[in-house]
């Protein structure tokens, strides 16, 4: 249907809950949100009604990741594939690769600047530090050149929005300066620097950081480290709530630490959306078991969940406020992008799901269309 009015039961709208609302719908876009439908052909919805999920980590999904071969069309299908998993919108990203990969990922980005659900693109390096590698391939991580600020500039100048994961070790505090002032969003991950360090970045221009606690040096007495200095300070941070890479009890800390800017990442690979139960990554074997992703010695390797399940972990296991659970799915990494998603209010794309009282997800509108 191009019109109509989902009835609503009950409704989260990216902030708060409300009862009983009309969710008025054309053309693929909110046009109201009422206690009536008017004139609408009416659709009634089981279960709470969601703002479609944003995730700014998916490397990849539906048997493929983001790499060598990526193109525009792999970029849709990826679009489609998450959309099922409740991420209407998405942030494709590339685990750290060659100059000439970066570049071809750059260029399909580019060429679906205008497809529903595509907020941009996410660099995970290769700006990194080898001694919180996880499971990058070493051999490509390298410090930042002048060639590649001006590529990751001119991308931010014509991508919707670009985010770069380096480690302050791998760029100066004036390339993060320039990334920043070029629109990038720097994030900071994949490090051992001192608290000291982050805080420079920070003070640089680095807005985020990527997948909290993981690959990035911890909290100790006197040395409180990157994962310190988000707990600490103003920088948002991505959080994977699997309970595999971190503990319930240390998002319970975080989250007390951090009321506001904390998101969720699904941090998603190959097999998101299907049964595989193993995948390549830079020629090493990943193998799917028991909820986890890891390499043959034990290293996570991305995770095995998606945004509406790690939800319903932060509100049933860890305890948290399901507004607050929600938000983190929504618009807090929406925000972070000043993208028009994880929202529902008049003017927004009709990205919509429904979950259940556990918090599985049931049905969902992307652009008003509902996808099977």
């Amino acid at each position: 249907m191009d019109r109509f009015a989902l009835i609503a039961p009950r409704l989260f709208d990216g902030e708060r809950f409300h009862e009983d609302v009309v969710v008025q719908i054309e053309a693929g876009r909110i046009t109201a949100l009422s206690d009536r439908s008017g004139s609408l052909p009416e659709l009634r919805a089981e279960g709470l009604v969601t703002p479609g999920m944003v995730d700014l980590q998916v490397n990849g999904g539906g048997g493929e990741m983001l790499g060598p071969r990526t193109d525009a069309a792999q970029i849709a299908r990826l679009l489609a594939t998450h959309a099922r998993l409740g991420a209407t919108s998405i942030l494709p990203t590339l685990i750290t690769d060659s100059p000439e990969v970066t570049a071809r990922v750059i260029e399909a980005g580019l060429a679906c600047r205008d497809l529903p659900g595509f907020l941009g693109l996410h660099l995970e390096g290769p700006h990194l530090d080898p001694a919180r590698k996880g499971a990058h391939d070493p051999a490509l991580i390298r410090p930042m050149t002048e060639a590649d600020l001006t590529r990751l500039l001119a991308a931010a100048a014509a991508l919707p929005a670009l985010m770069v994961t380096l480690a302050p070790g791998a760029a100066t505090s004036e390339q993060i300066s320039r990334l920043a002032a070029g629109g990038v969003i720097v994030a900071l991950g994949h490090s051992d620097c001192s608290f000291e360090a982050a805080e420079a970045a920070t003070r640089a221009g680095a807005r985020c950081a990527t997948h909290l606690f993981n690959a990035m040096s911890q909290p100790q007495g006197r040395a409180p480290g990157l994962a310190g200095a988000v707990l600490a300070g103003s920088l948002c941070a991505g959080l994977i709530a699997d309970g595999h890479h971190v503990s319930i009890p240390m998002m319970q800390i975080a989250l007390r630490a951090r009321p506001r800017g904390i998101y969720l990442v699904s941090d998603a690979m190959a097999v998101a959306g299907t049964p595989d139960l193993s995948f390549t990554l830079n020629g090493r074997k990943v193998l799917r078991q028991d909820g986890r992703l890891t390499l043959s010695d034990g290293t996570l390797a991305g995770a095995d969940i998606t945004l509406p399940e790690s939800v319903a972990v932060l509100s049933r296991e860890a305890g948290i406020d399901p507004a607050r659970a929600l938000a983190m799915a929504t618009s807090v990494p929406a925000d972070l992008l000043r993208a028009k998603a994880g929202r529902i209010a008049a003017g927004h794309p009709a990205d919509l799901l429904t979950l259940s009282p556990e918090g599985r997800l049931g049905a969902v509108w992307k652009n008003g269309t509902r996808l099977t």
